[in-house]
């Protein structure tokens, strides 16, 4: 009997009060970038008209954001292990906010790829501060289990709920606007999140080496800019070379971190099997998930004539199943296994891709919605439990390089299978047979194809339209086969890597 007490009295001793509320401060952090990450595809039309940029800084524009965000996650994920979680979250958040205006009042080409960019940096440090923190708050696994759900949920919803909001402010104001609403949330975050939070840091950091930082901002860069370029443009002697780059400046930052003594990112993280499985099954899912999901939005508005907000509204039922999944993944898991919830949820997901690959023209919204809910539900059990997985397989103290790791993961993922998946959608539409004299720019883009059908007359506009939209059809569906193919392997994959993997249950002593 004294024993339970004593058990129960040291339980509730690592219980930190407010730490709900404080999850609370870092789900609108989660919110933010979520949304942000969704809102410039429905604005870049109108980015276009207004600022009139260039083919290669239209692609600028879109991209540096992840490039940069790609190259510095684990370096800022070790900079909060180093000056403090929470101080770097609120720097970050400042500067998210700040940033946010200059990218709302971008009044050239130039300005707006520097204020991407800029956001990329700030954008950097929240995500691995959020769910570092999240290993810090919570103490008991179960309650850990059940913050990380409501983290990846928030990250879902947030993804979800950013076509929609979009698709209102554009429909009612200018494209600035989508920009300008992470001021009221970042203000928020800030001044509820320095009362709340709690500072925790690695106690014996070792200095942030600089050179490694170097490298591994190179390395990521020059690998994702060399797929995504060889995805649209094919090989070059550019892009052959921004790869090798890439490739020479992650191994030189590898082969660094293993010879110094406190490293920017422990290497040795990667010999826990649950830790690597964990990462690899996120890389493989979101590389077969996000270029799928990515051309869905496009069918949706330019195959199926959907505004931008009922588009948006479309693709919210992955967004439902993927919260509901994640606050009941941890428990899941307890109960069957990790592998099991793990590889059942990336086999669902997998599934639901296929389907997809029957697809047409005129196809009802039942099937899309469906194949979406199970979508989400396969992809909150998945992504829950894997965070779950890679924080508890490290110490607290390097929480926030094992969170960057898992976000990089997310990055390079969504980088390959947009490029990749991308490359088959771009092949399979450019081979259309349009009605004679069909401009060459109709073959470039279905946005292409709808502008120009605009300019003629009413029977070869509808000859263009059906046969673009067809070319597009059939590329989708190849697409979320392959999609299907990478998301079965996944669930193979982590049915191995993570056989006897268990989520803990005793509580951690702060």
């Amino acid at each position: 009997m004294t024993r339970t007490l004593q058990s129960a009295q040291t339980t509730e001793a690592v219980k930190r009060p407010g730490r709900w509320l404080a999850l609370g401060v870092l789900v609108l952090a989660v919110l933010l970038v979520a949304v942000d990450a969704t809102v410039l595809g429905l604005a870049t039309p109108y980015i276009s008209e207004d600022l009139a940029p260039s083919s290669t800084q239209l692609l600028w524009i879109g991209d540096v954001y992840s490039f940069v965000i790609a190259g510095l996650l684990v370096s800022m994920g070790s900079l909060g292990d180093r000056i403090g979680r929470k101080r770097i979250l609120l720097i970050g958040a400042t500067a998210f906010g700040a940033v946010s205006v200059l990218n709302a009042y971008a009044s050239t080409p130039e300005l707006m790829i520097v204020a991407r960019a800029l956001l990329g940096v700030a954008g950097a440090t929240l995500m691995p501060a959020t769910l570092a923190l999240i290993r810090n708050l919570f103490h008991d696994p179960r309650e850990r289990s059940l913050a990380v759900g409501v983290w990846g949920a928030a990250a879902s919803a947030g993804a979800a709920v950013g076509p929609v909001v979009g698709g209102f402010l554009l429909e009612h104001f200018w494209w600035g606007s989508v920009f300008l609403i992470n001021l009221p949330v970042m203000a928020v975050l800030v001044v509820v999140g320095v009362k709340l939070l709690p500072e925790s840091r690695n106690p014996n950091p070792g200095p942030w080496d600089l050179l490694s930082v170097v490298l591994s901002l190179v390395g990521m860069v020059g690998v994702v800019y060399a797929v995504k370029e060889a995805a649209a443009h094919g090989f070059a002697w550019a892009t052959l070379a921004a790869g090798l780059l890439g490739a020479a400046a992650l191994h030189g930052f590898v082969r660094r971190q293993l010879t110094m003594p406190i490293p920017l990112l422990d290497m040795r993280l990667f010999r826990s099997r649950g830790f690597s499985g964990a990462v690899l099954a996120d890389l493989l899912t979101i590389l077969g998930l996000s270029g799928a999901v990515f051309f869905l939005s496009q069918y949706l508005q330019l195959v199926q004539g959907r505004r931008p907000l009922e588009a948006g509204l479309a693709e919210l039922p992955a967004a439902v199943g993927a919260v509901a999944a994640g606050l009941l993944a941890g428990r899941a898991a307890r109960r069957f296994s990790v592998r099991a919830v793990v590889s059942g949820g990336l086999a669902a997901v997998g599934l639901a891709l296929a389907a997809l690959t029957f697809v047409g023209q005129s196809t009802g919204y039942p099937l899309l919605g469906a194949a979406l809910l199970v979508v989400g539900v396969g992809a909150g059990f998945s992504f829950t439990v894997t965070a779950d997985v890679i924080l508890s397989s490290v110490p607290r103290e390097q929480a926030g390089s094992a969170s960057a790791v898992s976000e990089t993961a997310y990055e390079l993922g969504a980088a390959l299978g947009i490029a990749v998946l991308g490359s088959i959608v771009t092949g399979v539409y450019r081979d259309f047979s349009g009605p004679a004299g069909t401009p060459a720019a109709a073959h470039e883009s279905l946005g292409g194809a709808v502008e120009i059908a605009g300019q003629l007359p009413a029977s070869s506009a509808d000859a263009l339209l059906n046969a673009a939209r067809q070319a597009f059809v059939d590329g989708l569906n190849l697409a979320t086969g392959v999609g299907a193919a990478v998301l079965l392997a996944a669930a193979a994959s982590a049915w191995f890597l993570l056989r006897g993997q268990r989520l803990e249950d005793g509580v951690e002593h702060p």
